[in-house]
Parts: C-alpha cells; structure tokens; sequence
C-alpha cells in the first residue's frame, strides 16, 4: 500500500471552521484527520502541503516510522504548527492503518479498557455569551440565562460542566484578555486580577449551581487569562462551589506548582503543551492534578506516549476536545485505551448542521459517549456536506 495523495478541506463551524486533513492511498483506503487552523494554527495547512511530498509513495501503515521522518526532517522548528501538522498526519495514518486491518484504532493501540467515557459540556454558555448569531444560538446575557443553562445540562444528561469568565450586563462579554480579544474591554495586556471579574465569576458559578444543583460537577476554565497572583486569586473565589477543577495555562511549571499549592481545588493544565518533552516539566514539578492532552495537536499514538508518562507520575488525563464529531470519535479512541483517564470534553452547542460533516456522529447518552465500533475512527468526513459549507475567511 502506497500514500498517493495529501490534501485539506474546510468547512464553516459558526465562528471558526473546521479543518480535515485526508491522505488517499493506492488501494481505496483513505484516512481522515481532524485538525485546527482557527485558534493558535494559522498556516497549519501550508505547513502540511509542504510535509505531503515526504509522504507520497510511502506505505502509511508504518506511521511510527513516517512521524518520526517528519520530526527529523523539521527538526529545527519543532513545536507549534509543526506538531500540530504531524499530528495531523499521524492521526490519518493510524486511520488507515486500523482500516487496512478492519479494526478500530483503539483496538490496535491495545484497548479498550473502557467503553463508555463520561463527558462534560465545554463552553457552557461561552458560544452563546460571545457568537449567538453565528452558531444560531439562543443568546445568554443575564444571571436568570445561567441558571435556565444550568437546567439545561442536567436535563439533557450531562453530569458535568465547564465554563469561562462572562462579564454580564448592559454590555456583556466573554473576559479572554490572554488571547487579546474584546480590546475595547480592561484586561489586556497586563492580565491582572480586577475585582469586577472576581466578582462576575462569583455570581456566575453561584447562579450555574443555582440551576445545575448540588450533585452537577463544574469546571472552570481560567486559560492564560491571568498571572500566577490571579490565578490565585479567581482560585480562591471558586473554592465555596466545590469545583471539579480550575483550568489553568501557564509556561512556567513552577508558577503552576505554586498555584496548585496554593489551592484547594484541583489544578488541570496542558492544553497547549506538544510532545513528550513539553509535558514532562510539568509532571517533574507536580504542577498539575489532570494533564490535558490535545490528540489533534499531539496524534493520538504521542498523546499515549504523554498519558504514560503522566500515569508513572500518578496523574489523570483528559482530552482537549472543542472540535467537530471526527476529532471526537479520535479523542473516544485515546480515552478507550489509557489507564489513567479522567473525564472527557465535548461541545454540545453547535451549528445546525454540525452532525452532517460526517457520516456517523458520536453516540452520546446519559452524560457519556458510548465507544464506536466501526473501523478506523468509525467515521468519515461527508465530503459533500463540508463542500456544501464553505469555509469562513481566515
């Protein structure tokens, strides 16, 4: 079996698009891969149009080899949208591989150890706080839209929840200062604590326990929105919810020793950390509670690799998962297989024809994804749905 062609399509997600990477081979087997060009990836599919040539007339069945051709050959810019292209690559490889064999993935990677993952609802109102109209959306502006969102989750099954900062209203916002959006808003560039967002993040997740109730778990997710002090600070406001964890981005390991230190609550961090080498320092620290492992950033076969390390150091993972159904079927896959998993992430708000895109959409029932049973993936991008959605400008 031989690579014969390299090639990306996109289709619009509401405010972002969705990125598929798929690698056709000499006998009619294709293997697909979800990827993200929209947040911290811009260029990623010139870089991996410039990886294909390495590819072609390679038999993709032996991807431990391929990837580790690709690292060598761009050795000298490592990281960033490099790993994220070869992680893309890595993915669809495994895809055929499995397919070849008629297996699921997580069959070859020596799994499962589990067949249903528990969920939670990423995002909780953030898409309708800051893209409404976009993702065709019901809008939240207010305390009372929190605790009906609230009510939401449980009656649709989920048993767990994760939101951001919302700073509500007369002029509602999502507070995400560390990625320099709402410029017009305090925050950026010094990321400090201020007590009106201290104070809107109390009444947030008091109003989100208001509707979800007492045995809902909330998660929060603090990104690189703050420095060590604030962390500390926004920590120690959700102490009273009985967090699940706070979610934390940070460079400095140490800083995040400190904050974990500093904290009743359980510390998650490495969303945006690549390969066994950027996640390690984080685990010779004891920085973290939960590792966070992105498989499309990472491939699946090197986020095994890093959920291994982490069980050696007593550590849970879970997966960064704010795509589209095939990087979540790919993520079902690595949480299938590892030992130490913790919880799983998925976005319930989504476009009206978000379950179009592929040709079978993850089961989810009672908070919980039930593991897919078909070769490969165990989905496929519907090609002539993406087309049918052209992808938004960059």
């Amino acid at each position: 079996m031989k690579i014969t062609k390299v090639e990306s399509l996109h289709a619009d997600a509401g405010f972002r698009n969705f990125d598929f990477l798929k690698i056709s081979t000499d006998q009619g087997i294709t293997g697909w891969s979800e990827y993200n060009e929209s947040f911290g990836g811009a260029g990623l599919s010139a870089v991996i149009d410039r990886l294909a040539p390495v590819l072609i007339g390679k038999d993709p069945r032996a991807w431990e080899a391929l990837v580790t051709l690709l690292h060598a050959v761009r050795r000298l810019a490592s990281g960033g949208v490099i790993q994220q292209a070869i992680g893309a690559i890595e993915n669809a490889l495994l895809d055929i591989t499995a397919k070849a064999l008629g297996l699921p993935v997580y069959r070859l990677l020596g799994g499962p150890v589990r067949e249903r993952i528990r969920l939670y609802w990423s995002h909780c109102g953030t898409y309708r706080l800051g893209w409404p109209a976009e993702m065709q959306l019901p809008p939240l502006r207010t305390l009372e839209d929190v605790v009906s969102l609230g009510r939401e989750v449980v009656a649709r099954g989920y048993t767990a929840l994760k939101t951001n900062v919302f700073i509500l209203g007369d002029r509602p916002y999502l507070h995400s200062p560390g990625f320099a959006r709402n410029l017009e808003q305090p925050g950026f560039p010094e990321l400090n604590p201020d007590r009106h967002v201290l104070r809107a993040l109390e009444h947030q997740l008091a109003a989100f326990r208001e509707g979800a109730g007492p045995d809902m778990d909330i998660l929060v997710d603090l990104n690189f929105n703050f420095k060590t002090e604030g962390f500390l600070k926004a920590a120690r406001v959700l102490e009273p919810f009985d967090i699940f964890w706070v979610e934390i981005d940070t460079r400095d390991p140490r800083a995040l020793r400190d904050i974990r230190r500093g904290t009743r609550i359980p510390v998650a961090s490495g969303e945006a950390l690549f390969g066994r080498r950027g996640y390690t320092p984080y685990l010779e620290h004891h920085a973290v509670d939960v590792l966070i492992i992105d498989a499309p950033w990472n491939g699946v076969a090197e986020s095994l690799k890093i959920a291994a390390i982490a069980d050696a150091y007593e550590t849970n993972v879970a997966p960064h998962n704010f795509y589209g159904h095939l990087a979540t079927m790919m993520s079902a896959h690595f949480c299938a297989v590892v030992p130490n998993f913790r919880i799983m992430e998925i976005d319930p708000d989504r476009v009206p024809w978000y379950d179009d895109l592929v040709t079978v959409r993850p089961e989810v029932t009672q908070g919980s994804l039930v593991l897919p049973a078909g070769p490969g993936w165990g989905t496929d991008v519907n090609e002539e749905a993406v087309r049918a959605h052209p992808p938004r400008p960059r």
